[in-house]
């Protein structure tokens, strides 16, 4: 599993994309909250977002804010949040059909209370050993404002890469109550070939 996240293209790749994050309150059906983001990824550790656009209630703004500025921690900080032995206590839990593909479900506990480190399960391909969901509530809250976050990330491979394709949270604001994220790439990210100067 550790190789096969190592040789992802996506590590070493630039890429570019752009993810819009829908954000709910309580149990209203009608977001709150609309943020587009632009999300830049450099070799080897440098990523970067921009909001891009965002309707609505400056909360969502401030949640999404949180959840990239994790994101772009992540990236800085190496190989210090990977889901590996260096960083996590693996617990084989069961295996399971993901549709048909056949799954292991792993629980992660960290090995550190680090920020971005989370304590949750994943789903690992039993074929390619590739992460392709991952549950959990991060160890240390992102920011002031978010107080619990349980967060549900699934990844499959675009363009030869495998990438996060959604990120779906459910957030505890601070005063304010409960709210609901729903994340998704909009488009297949651009990579360094077909990406435009800025």
């Amino acid at each position: 599993m550790e190789r096969t996240g190592e040789q992802n293209p996506a590590l070493s790749r630039p890429h570019e994309l752009t993810r819009e994050y829908k954000i709910f309150h309580g149990d209203d059906p009608k977001p709150v909250s609309d943020v587009t983001t632009q999300i830049i990824f450099t070799p080897p550790d440098v990523k970067t977002f921009k909001i891009a656009d965002a309707q609505g209630s400056a909360t969502g703004k401030k949640i999404v804010s949180a959840i990239l500025e994790q994101e772009v921690a992540s990236a800085k900080e190496d190989h210090q949040r990977d889901i590996s032995r260096a960083n996590y206590i693996f617990v084989f839990l069961h295996e399971q059909n993901f549709g048909v593909v056949p799954e292991y479900v792993l629980h992660i506990i960290p090995k550190r209370k680090d920020k971005g480190l989370l304590l949750g399960d994943i789903w690992v391909d039993a074929k390619t050993y590739r992460v392709r969901q991952i549950i959990g509530v991060p160890l240390k809250t992102p920011s002031f404002w978010v107080k619990d976050l349980h967060i549900t990330v699934q990844f499959a491979e675009v363009n030869q890469m495998w990438l996060p394709v959604s990120v779906d949270a459910i957030a505890t604001v601070r005063f304010l109550g409960i709210y609901t994220l729903s994340g998704l790439d909009l488009a297949p990210p651009i990579t360094a070939s077909n990406m435009p100067n800025h």
